[in-house]
């Protein structure tokens, strides 16, 4: 059995760019024995463009 963990990371309206870095946050959960499972950009913002992304996360449930 695995427990999931979502990381919202928005995305400057002007810019385009994330507001965080992604790599780090990545990094950071792989220390805490978190997997990356997908990065998720639904279009939600204007012309159909991600206005955040959605870092999914999992790992086994410790007994």
């Amino acid at each position: 059995m695995f427990e999931y963990k979502f990381e919202k990371v928005e995305i400057g309206k002007w810019s385009g760019k994330p507001k965080a870095e992604y790599q780090e946050i990545i990094e950071q959960h792989a220390k805490d024995g978190w997997r990356l499972v997908q990065i998720f950009a639904p279009g939600t913002a204007a012309y159909g463009s991600a206005a955040y992304y959605e870092i999914i996360f999992e790992r086994p449930v410790s007994s």
